[in-house]
Parts: C-alpha cells; sequence; structure tokens
C-alpha cells in the first residue's frame, strides 16, 4: 500500500495517544519481533499505533514461526513474514532448507525498499540486527543496546519498572507518538471458536480456562493441585473448566509438552463439565481462551493470549517480576510466593483469587 507523501500538521491525539512530529510521512515499516509469544502479543499495541498514525503506510511484521498466529488476521498489518529456527526444524525439515527459505524472505523484503525497521526487542538479538541489515531500510528504530546499527534510538530500560508493553511503546517516540498504548490486539479463528463452543455442555455456570503448562520449572503447579482445583470449580461453583496445556510429551527437546499430565487430569476431573481440548497448535489455544470466562494459568504465554481476549486472568508468577509481565489492559489477581516457586501456592489461593474476579466476570 502505497505512502501519501503528506506531512502531519502539528500535535494532534489520535487514539488515545499525541503526535507531536512534524516528519514526513513514511511509506513503509517493518516490525520485527523474534522473541516468544507473550513478547509478541505484547508489541501489538505498537502495532496498532503504528497503524493509527500512518493509515495508508505499508505495515508488515517479521516473527518466528512459532508466534505467528499471535498475528494471524490482525487488521493493522498488511503482510506477515515467519522464519522457522533451525533448533526447532520438523523431522525431515533440513537446516539447508531453513536457511535458503529465510534468505529468499529477506530478499523480497530487501526489493520492497522499507523505509524504517522497528526492532521491537529490548535486548540486543544478533539474529534480529542481521535481518534488519539484510533489509536494508532508509532508517532502524531499536533501543541504544551499544551495536550502534540503529539510527534512531531511545535508552534501554535498566531496571525500571515499565511494563513490557510500555516499554516497547517508547520506541515510537523516535516516530513523534507518545502517550498510553492502546490494547492488546488478538483475532480468534471464528471457525474454530464457533467449533469449540459447539463442544460445551449446556450449562449456566461461569466457563473458567485452566491452562497446566509452563516451560519453566519455577511457574510449574503440580498436578494434584489442577485436579483439586478443577473438581471444586466443577463441583461447588458448577463451572464448565476448558482444559488445555503444550502438546507433546515433557521430553521433547523441541516443544515440551505435557500430554501425560493433560490425561491424568483429565481421568482424575471426568465429567461432562470439563472439555479436554488439545491444542496441536496456537490458534487452536487462542480459539480456546476465547471461548472462556476467565482463566486461570501460571505466568508465560497464554496469560498474554488471555489478556489480550480480554478475559479476566488468575496468573501464578514465579521468579518473573510481575511488574514487567502482569496480564495487560484486564481485570487481574496475581499470585507470587515468597519462595518464587509457584508449587508454593495453594488451591485455596487461587480459588480466593478467581472468586475475587467472579464480579467483574459476571458484568
Amino acid at each position: 500500500m502505497a505512502g501519501s507523501g503528506r506531512k502531519a500538521g502539528g500535535p494532534a491525539r489520535i487514539g488515545g495517544f499525541v503526535i507531536v512530529t512534524d516528519a514526513a510521512t513514511p511509506s513503509s515499516f517493518l516490525v520485527i519481533r523474534r522473541d516468544n509469544i507473550g513478547d509478541l502479543v505484547c508489541t501489538t499495541p505498537l502495532i496498532a499505533a503504528l497503524r493509527s498514525r500512518y493509515p495508508d503506510a505499508w505495515i508488515g511484521a517479521l516473527v518466528n514461526r512459532y508466534a505467528e498466529p499471535v498475528l494471524t488476521g490482525n487488521p493493522d498489518l498488511d503482510a506477515v513474514f515467519s522464519y522457522q529456527k533451525a533448533k526447532h526444524r520438523a523431522p525431515g525439515e533440513s537446516a539447508f532448507g531453513l536457511y535458503a527459505q529465510r534468505l529468499r524472505m529477506l530478499l523480497g523484503l530487501r526489493r520492497r525498499a522499507i523505509d524504517t525497521v522497528i526492532l521491537a526487542s529490548p535486548g540486543y538479538q544478533a539474529s534480529a540486527e542481521r535481518f534488519a541489515r539484510w533489509v536494508k531500510p532508509r532508517h532502524i528504530i531499536g533501543f541504544d543496546n551499544g551495536s550502534g546499527l540503529a539510527d534512531k534510538t531511545v535508552a534501554a530500560q535498566t531496571g525500571g519498572m515499565l511494563h513490557q508493553v510500555e516499554n516497547n511503546f517508547r520506541l515510537l517516540t523516535t516516530l513523534g507518538i507518545e502517550g498510553p498504548p492502546p490494547a492488546l490486539k488478538l483475532v480468534p479463528d471464528p471457525a474454530l471458536v464457533e467449533a469449540y463452543k459447539k463442544k460445551m455442555p449446556a450449562a449456566g455456570g461461569p466457563v473458567v480456562g485452566v491452562h497446566i503448562s509452563a516451560r519453566e520449572a519455577d511457574r510449574r503447579w503440580p498436578d494434584a493441585c489442577f485436579v483439586e482445583l478443577i473438581t471444586t470449580l466443577i463441583g461447588q461453583h458448577h463451572a464448565t473448566v476448558v482444559l488445555t496445556w503444550a502438546p507433546g510429551s515433557r521430553d521433547n527437546p523441541r516443544f515440551p509438552g505435557d500430554d501425560d499430565s493433560a490425561r491424568e487430569i483429565a481421568v482424575r476431573c471426568a465429567g461432562d463439565h470439563l472439555l479436554v481440548l488439545p491444542t496441536a497448535g496456537l490458534a487452536q489455544l487462542i480459539a480456546g481462551l476465547a471461548v472462556c470466562d476467565s482463566v486461570i494459568c501460571s505466568d508465560g504465554g497464554p496469560v498474554h493470549l488471555a489478556a489480550a481476549l480480554g478475559k479476566p486472568v488468575v496468573s501464578l508468577f514465579g521468579s518473573e517480576r510481575p511488574e514487567l509481565w502482569h496480564p495487560w489492559g484486564v481485570p487481574y489477581r496475581l499470585l507470587q510466593p515468597v519462595s518464587h516457586q509457584v508449587r508454593d501456592i495453594t488451591v485455596d489461593e487461587v480459588l480466593a483469587a478467581w472468586k475475587e474476579l467472579r464480579p467483574v466476570v459476571a458484568k
């Protein structure tokens, strides 16, 4: 989509943030965010603000393939480009083939003559900087990480208290965009959502998503706690529980999963009001969370997916800093024990936090 070449006519308020620049309107942007699911979700306010400020610009995103469904259907983007990390290649997929695909993608982006690349990760990432060099944009926006690659920079946050959403959003000050970030944005697959709704039992109680997976040991809650939580939600609160997890075996070196735990929990909690929802991919998990009224899970990608879907969240935190990673833009309760080990959180504490959110859910 071609840019109009117009110039901003002084300060203006658009979508809750303020434009304070008179810079010529760029015609194209590429946002590079090669991190995990939650990081990419927390970048969607930056993309939304970019679209509001530059409605006629071409805006693309370059992400890793695993997280790509976060941006599927995002109305603020003209294109999404993804690549597979070699360590995540599927059986039978060669590293050479992956690198060849990546090269073709980068050469295609170079031919677009992109005005501005935005390196949206707060830390130094050599691969992201290599991508930016290959694209050869006129300008690169990024955090001042000492590499000298970006010609428009903001100071890196050191020991600060800004949430990941707010910290990323500071990059747009180089374009004269300031103010509170807009909401997270996530578009679930409507066909999947409808299919999951049809699986729901006919009941009038709350629908609670319970996601049992967490990659780091300090964020893992014992299976027995999930069993007690689910049986209490169903038995005492007449809830329907949607059980989700990361698929696969725990010893999978690429993407550790919790099939065994989910199977055991499902057997011990079996009943009409437990919807066991295998999620073969991220699109399925997003749609599964979309049919819930609220979500309970450990800190990680599903927390941010739920928040982007507007769901109140009970989040179990281990050693991560809550001020940087709490659910953004939705009512939430955050539980973090002194030990910074999620296993030390009791079922009663989780239930009490969820009950505090019930009036919000009811609205």
